[in-house]
């Protein structure tokens, strides 16, 4: 019944006195009004601003300065022994050519396939044509052996660009002393041009001055000719005016 306490209406025999705070009326309970108490806002005052950080100390680390540093490399650099380089040598050259006789021309001939130009060779029969359009005898004789460079597959000695000219020029005036006095050396092909005539594919179907050979004239080689025929009309245009040499004495 949820009683917490009870009083009787009669006094009870036997029973024990009550007390008397039990005796008193209950107060009643007065309600309190509590007003909500609301916080003042002011239009004007400014946001709150939040608080700095502090700043975190810098630590300074010593380094070692720029000038300890390049004493230190001077000084090395002053102790080691200088390291000797060795000097660039030029790749030796590689072409094969046939010194040949006729008439009154030599001709130093390039060997495309660096063997002997053989009768049925399409280049020899083409070289054949050269020399009976210039009113030459089309069975050229061959004059010493052919020149194949570099000379010695191993070795020390130079066989840069500039050994080869000598040797070139060296040989063809050694076998010209050998024979009658020629008026016109042909160079045929680019490495004859270079290591006879110190020139290059600008002095095609062109005259060129060698010390101690004398004049000489410049033709494409016999492969080019055959791989690009349109240059045979500038080669016959040429050979009119050099053709004078060989057969003003003939």
């Amino acid at each position: 019944m949820q009683v917490a306490s009870w009083l009787p209406r009669v006094e009870l025999p036997f029973a024990a006195p009550s007390r008397p705070e039990l005796l008193q009326p209950a107060e009643p309970e007065v309600p309190v009004a509590v007003e909500p108490v609301a916080a003042p806002v002011s239009e004007t005052a400014p946001p709150s601003q939040p608080e700095p950080r502090a700043e975190r100390p810098k630590i300074e680390v010593p380094r070692p300065s720029v000038t300890a540093r390049s004493v230190k490399k001077d000084a090395a650099d002053e102790a080691a022994p200088p390291v000797a380089t060795k000097p660039l040598v030029a790749a030796p050259p590689r072409f094969a050519l046939q010194l040949l006789r006729a008439g009154d021309c030599a001709l130093l001939v390039e060997l495309p396939t660096g063997e002997p130009l053989q009768g049925r060779d399409p280049a020899y029969l083409l070289l054949k044509d050269l020399l009976r359009a210039a009113g030459l005898p089309d069975s050229p004789q061959l004059v010493g052996e052919p020149v194949r460079w570099p000379l010695l597959a191993r070795g020390s000695m130079d066989q840069g660009p500039q050994a080869a000219l000598d040797y070139v020029q060296s040989f063809i005036a050694a076998r010209l002393e050998e024979q009658p006095p020629c008026s016109c050396l042909w160079l045929v092909g680019l490495p004859a041009i270079r290591f006879a005539g110190d020139a290059d594919a600008e002095a095609y179907n062109r005259e060129v001055q060698i010390d101690d050979l004398g004049a000489a004239w410049a033709l494409p080689g016999l492969e080019l000719l055959m791989d690009e025929p349109e240059r045979k009309a500038e080669l016959w245009q040429a050979m009119r005016r050099v053709r004078q040499r060989w057969l003003a004495g003939a």
